[in-house]
C-alpha cells in the first residue's frame, strides 16, 4: 500500500461552501444545510434514483424494474446486505434499456412489454418502476403505464418518481416513501390503539439486524408489525396501519413516511438508534416507556441487564486499547452520525471530524452539543473538503460509505463501512461488539506501518 501525498487545500476553495463547514464545535451559529448541492463541488451525494432504490429494494418479493438507460442499472442488483426469510425475487434487478431511439420516440411502449414479460416469467404480487433522468427529460407517462398494467395484470404495480433534476438523495427518500404508501391499506384503527404491535421504520436488515431487533421486543412483550423495509413483502406492508406505534431507527429516509402514516392514519413516531450500548438501552426504554406497561418495563430492563452483562465488558476491553485514537464521520443521515459520536465515546475514541449528505437543522444542533470544541462539522462535503480536514485533524480512522473508501486509503488511514452493503451486524448490543471488534482490527493493523510515504496524522 502507497500513501499518496495529502493537498492540503485553502480553507475557501469552493466559493460559496463557507456556510456548510464549521470548523470549531460548540459554536451558536447556525450550520447550513438542507439545500441543493453547489455545482462543480463534486458532492458526495447520490442521486434522486439512488435513494428511492436503496430503500425499496429490500421488499423482497418485488420485481424491481429500472426504467432508464443501462448505465443505470448498473446500481442494481444485490445493492444491500439485506437479508430475506422467504422471497429471493428483489436480488435480482431489470432495465429496460433504453437508447437513443427511444430517447426520440419515447419507451412508453417497451416498458409496457418490459412489464407483460416479467408479470408472466415470474408472477409477481409487487411491481416497482423506477424513472430515472432521462425518462424525466422525454416525459414517459410512468403513472399511464403502470395503470394500465395493473388492469391487465391485477397486481400492484407502483411507479416510483425518481427521475433526476429534482434534487439529491434526500429528494430519492421521498419518493420511495410516496410508493410505500399506496401500499398501505386502511383498517379499523379502534381495534389496533391497544395493541402492543410497532412497525419498525428505517432498519433494512442488513446482516439480519431487524431479526436481532425484532428479538428484543418480543422478550419485552412487543410484536413487529412490518419493517420497512428490511424482510418485508407486499402484503406485509399493506397491513402497516395496524400498528400502534411506529419506530424510527433511519430518520433521513423514514421521518416523512413516520409524519405522512401519523397524518393519514395518527400512528404517533418515536426516533430510536440500536447503535452503540447506550443508544440501544436508552431505545428500548423509550419503546418500552410509550406503552406504559409495568411488566413490559420490568422485562426491558431484565433484557438490557442481560446484554450489558454479556457484552459491555468486552467493548469496555477494547476501550482501553483505543485511548487517543481519532476518528472522522461522513454516513448520509444525522441521526446516525449523532449515535457514532456516542459509540464512539463508548470506546474512548474522540470524533474530530463529522459531516452528513441529507443532515437536518434539528440534528446538527444536536452534534454541535455532543462533540468538542474543535470538531470539524460538515455539511454536504466533497473529496477535497474531507482530505482536507482528516488529515488537518490527524484522523486515524474514516467510518463512511462506498465512496469513501478509496479516499480513506489512498491518505493511508483505516476505513469502516457504515453503508448498506455490508455483510455484518452493527446495530444492538452484539453489533456494538462487533463495531469495536472491526475498529480495533482495522485501526491496529500492522499494515499501517508498511506505507512507504507518511506523515504526521498523530500515529
Amino acid at each position: 500500500m502507497i500513501a499518496m501525498k495529502a493537498t492540503i487545500l485553502p480553507d475557501a476553495a469552493i466559493e460559496g461552501r463557507e456556510d456548510f463547514i464549521r470548523t470549531k464545535g460548540k459554536q451558536k451559529s447556525r450550520l447550513k444545510c438542507d439545500a441543493d448541492s453547489i455545482a462543480g463541488c463534486v458532492s458526495q451525494r447520490a442521486c434522486v434514483y439512488c435513494g428511492a432504490r436503496v430503500v425499496l429494494n429490500p421488499v423482497t418479493d418485488a420485481i424491481h424494474l429500472v426504467h432508464g438507460p443501462i448505465g443505470c442499472a448498473s446500481y442494481t442488483w444485490d445493492i444491500r446486505g439485506s437479508l430475506s426469510s422467504g422471497s429471493e425475487l428483489y436480488r435480482f434487478s431489470f432495465s429496460t434499456d433504453l437508447k437513443e431511439e427511444d430517447v426520440i420516440f419515447g419507451g412508453e411502449k417497451k416498458l409496457a412489454r418490459a412489464i407483460d414479460e416479467l408479470v408472466l416469467k415470474y408472477n409477481p404480487k409487487l411491481v416497482f418502476v423506477y424513472a430515472t433522468c432521462i425518462v424525466g427529460v422525454i416525459g414517459d407517462d410512468l403513472e399511464a403505464v403502470c395503470k394500465a398494467a395493473v388492469r391487465k395484470h391485477g397486481i400492484e404495480v407502483i411507479p416510483v418518481q425518481s427521475s433526476g433534476f429534482a434534487g439529491n438523495k434526500a429528494a430519492g427518500y421521498r419518493a420511495a416513501c410516496d410508493a410505500l404508501l399506496r401500499l398501505i391499506g386502511p383498517v379499523n384503527r379502534k381495534e389496533t390503539k391497544k395493541s402492543k404491535c410497532i412497525n419498525f421504520l428505517g432498519d433494512f436488515n442488513l446482516a439480519g439486524e431487524v431479526w436481532i431487533i425484532s428479538n428484543y421486543l418480543r422478550q419485552m412483550g412487543i410484536d413487529v408489525n412490518v419493517a420497512f423495509t428490511g424482510d418485508s413483502s407486499c402484503e406485509t406492508l399493506k397491513t402497516a396501519a395496524r400498528a400502534s406505534l411506529n419506530i424510527v431507527q433511519c430518520a433521513g429516509s423514514m421521518i416523512y413516511l413516520a409524519e405522512k402514516m401519523e397524518e393519514i392514519y395518527n400512528i404517533p413516531y418515536i426516533n430510536v438508534s440500536f447503535l452503540g450500548l447506550e443508544d440501544a438501552a436508552e431505545s428500548l426504554r423509550k419503546i418500552a416507556g410509550f406503552f406504559g406497561d409495568l411488566k413490559i418495563i420490568r422485562k426491558t430492563e431484565l433484557l438490557i441487564e442481560k446484554e450489558l452483562i454479556a457484552f459491555g465488558g468486552e467493548v469496555q476491553s477494547y476501550r482501553e486499547k483505543l485511548q487517543g485514537k481519532k476518528a472522522a464521520i461522513y454516513v448520509g443521515g444525522g441521526f446516525k452520525a449523532i449515535s457514532l459520536v456516542k459509540q464512539f465515546r463508548e470506546i474512548g475514541i474522540d470524533v474530530v471530524m463529522i459531516g452528513t449528505q441529507t443532515g437536518r437543522q434539528e440534528e446538527y444542533e444536536t452534534i454541535n452539543e455532543l462533540v468538542d470544541e474543535g470538531t470539524v462539522i460538515l455539511d454536504d462535503a466533497n473529496p477535497a473538503e474531507l482530505e482536507k480536514f482528516m488529515v488537518e485533524k490527524g484522523a486515524h480512522l474514516l467510518v463512511g460509505g462506498v465512496k469513501e473508501r478509496p479516499l480513506a486509503y489512498k491518505l493511508g488511514i483505516a476505513f469502516i463501512d457504515h453503508n448498506h452493503d455490508r455483510k455484518h451486524p452493527l446495530s444492538g448490543f452484539v453489533g456494538a461488539v462487533n463495531f469495536a471488534r472491526e475498529v480495533y482490527s482495522t485501526v491496529c493493523s500492522p499494515v499501517w506501518k508498511y506505507t512507504t510515504e507518511t506523515w504526521d496524522l498523530g500515529r
